[in-house]
């Protein structure tokens, strides 16, 4: 337990709860950040991590990364993580979806989960027939459903901040933006930007995927090893974080970065690195705030998607005020979202 507490990515966590089933297999790790303004809630994660510490190191990120996500959205909810170690393509059964559902029923709602990589609806309706405290559900029983075209709003509205802050415009017509992920945000966000009229350059280890987001957009496919460095207007990661750091970060051709994956910045100085380059960037956990604010009308019992949309409105406001404040104080927006977030969990 020592190793948790010392681990360079712990920060404050309330709680990490190591679940395993011997019967099914299961493996998992769910993090608790912060319960300060309400459970702790954010989505579970399937990847086939190549180490327990690996896992570890993505459930402290992810869980503090939703403390600050939905505090800066103005949610009451706390931030909270699940990842469980397995290939989803290969790994997944529903016996498994039940065991890690009995884990977060342990929890006595300390942790509301909701679905992110690797995880599909039907998944969360697997969990849900062991516990209560699952969301991102099926519209039929009055649930939001899948989160993803609500996160890739959220995005596409964050874009359209940054294009109008740092190339004075308030549409997106012939912007270039390099899509790196075609799951189900990024191949969302590129439709959205393609109906914007904006130039769609998209990637994705599933050429396949790539191949039909690029179709419904009329964007074009651009290789996995090229994406992050086109010369583009913006850059939106879409798939796995850490991906800004001192390999990637001198080599981008980019005027903005701003996408919905989470932790993208592999550490905090790769903010200033950013600036340093004169990149404008858009804080994740503020731009890809439109799943959780979907998750969160699910969890009041009062579902209604136009009040989501409007509620998804309000991230432009909240990332005009990170750019003002960061410009003002001569800081990077990262940390000033940063800083906002901690004022609002009770951490400065």
């Amino acid at each position: 337990m020592s190793a948790v507490f010392d681990h360079v990515e712990f920060d404050h966590h309330e709680r990490i709860i190591f679940a395993h089933d011997h019967q099914t297999g299961l493996r998992a790790i769910i993090g608790i950040h912060s319960t300060f303004l309400g459970p702790a809630a954010g989505g579970v994660r399937m990847a086939n991590y190549t180490s327990m510490d690996d896992a570890l190191t993505d459930v402290l990120r992810l869980s503090r990364g939703m403390s600050y996500k939905n505090a800066l959205a103005g949610l009451p909810l706390g931030g909270g993580k699940a990842v469980l170690i397995g290939n989803p393509k290969t790994d997944k059964t529903p016996e498994l979806m039940r065991a890690l559902g009995r884990a977060i029923e342990g929890l006595s709602g300390r942790y509301l989960a909701a679905e992110d990589v690797g995880m599909t609806l039907a998944d969360m309706e697997e969990i849900a027939l062991e516990t209560s405290h699952v969301f991102g559900r099926d519209p039929k029983a009055g649930f939001g459903g899948e989160p993803s075209p609500m996160t890739a709003l959220g995005v596409l509205l964050s874009i359209k901040t940054c294009v109008r802050r740092f190339m004075g415009r308030d549409d997106l017509g012939g912007v270039r933006v390099a899509v790196q992920g075609a799951g189900a945000v990024g191949a969302d966000l590129a439709r959205q930007l393609g109906q914007e009229g904006a130039d769609v350059l998209i990637a994705d280890v599933d050429p396949a995927r790539a191949q039909a987001a690029a179709a419904a957009t009329g964007g074009q496919v651009v290789s996995v090893e090229d994406v992050l460095f086109a010369d583009v207007d913006v850059l939106a990661p879409c798939a796995l974080g850490a991906i800004l750091n001192d390999t990637t970060i001198p080599a981008l051709r980019t005027k903005i970065v701003c996408g919905a994956a989470n932790n993208q910045l592999a550490e905090p100085r790769h903010g200033l690195a950013l600036a340093e380059r004169g990149i404008l960037y858009g804080p994740d956990y503020v731009v890809n705030a439109g799943g959780i604010i979907n998750v969160a009308y699910e969890v009041s019992g009062n579902y209604d998607a136009a009040r989501v949309i409007e509620h998804i409105q309000r991230v432009p406001k909240t990332l005009e005020r990170i750019f003002e404040e960061a410009a003002d104080e001569g800081l990077t927006p990262d940390v000033v979202a940063d800083r906002m977030a901690q004022r609002l969990i009770g951490q400065s």
